[in-house]
């Protein structure tokens, strides 16, 4: 136990970035910094960093889909790869920047199911959501004027059928599953988690993997390769919604039951 509060202070007192990589063997002795220093942040700090972490997203998701097809000579599938890699890479760079402040959530969904789970307040959970659509709609906007395009211009890229249906499901179901099995067992992992396993959604899935509901608002008004035209928004976002509180029930129960185990060992 003394070893276990000395640890605690040595994490304490040691850079954030280091901190958030120690691999921590006894999570219900010691916590995650991660969490410890989101609690001390104010709201205010915290929607700025999800505001922030939002926009950057966008702007990598869009940016790269533009640049991507200018470049790649009309082969859909390099324009592809190239818009998931810069979107695999932004992901890791963005939940290890923000992750420390507001958790890094850039996305309606996690809030939702963090705010159910009781891990956030729903009026925590309101103010986050906000932020987050606002950062995507400035994403994108700052996105399209790099590349000379309207601030903000509908999208006609047509996303709709049961198929694209199911892919938001899944995708969406599956980032929660690899955020919650990750907070529980890996921890200090996350970030890459995240990022790798939306690189993989993005070729498994036939909608490549929105997953997100600030991602596919903002999404609609910009008329290039990552659009998605308005109409067919309604759609995915109900996919999105139930996708991520299904799995947020399932995993809650196979950890509660981990937990448990772990309790009477």
């Amino acid at each position: 136990m003394i070893r276990a509060r000395k640890a605690i202070a040595e994490l304490e007192n040691s850079e954030p970035a280091l901190a958030f990589v120690i691999f921590i063997r006894s999570p219900s002795t010691i916590k995650p910094i991660l969490n410890e220093n989101s609690k001390q942040m104010n709201l205010t700090r915290k929607l700025t960093a999800e505001f922030i972490g939002t926009a950057f997203l966008l702007a990598v998701v869009v940016g790269s889909g533009i640049m991507g097809e200018n470049l790649s000579g009309g082969n859909v599938a390099i324009a592809l790869l190239a818009n998931t890699v810069a979107t695999g890479a932004g992901l890791a760079f963005l939940i290890l920047s923000f992750g420390n402040i507001s958790g890094a959530h850039f996305n309606p969904a996690v809030t939702l199911t963090e705010a159910f789970r009781g891990n956030l307040s729903w009026r925590e959970s309101a103010f986050y959501v906000f932020g987050q659509i606002a950062g995507a709609f400035f994403g994108v906007g700052i996105a399209n004027l790099m590349f000379d395009l309207p601030i903000y211009f509908a999208s006609t890229k047509v996303r709709v059928g049961n198929s694209q249906f199911l892919s938001e499901f899944v995708a969406t179901f599956g980032l929660i599953m690899v955020i919650q099995t990750g907070v529980k067992f890996r921890p200090n992992l996350v970030f890459l988690m995240v990022a790798t396993y939306i690189t993989a959604a993005y070729w498994f899935t036939a909608s490549t993997s929105f997953a997100n509901p600030a991602v596919t608002l903002a999404r609609s008004v910009s008329d290039t390769f990552a659009g998605i035209k308005p109409n067919n928004v309604p759609m995915f976002l109900l996919a999105q919604i139930l996708g991520a509180f299904v799995a947020t029930f399932v995993f809650n129960w196979l950890l509660k039951e981990e937990m448990e185990e772990k309790e009477n060992v």
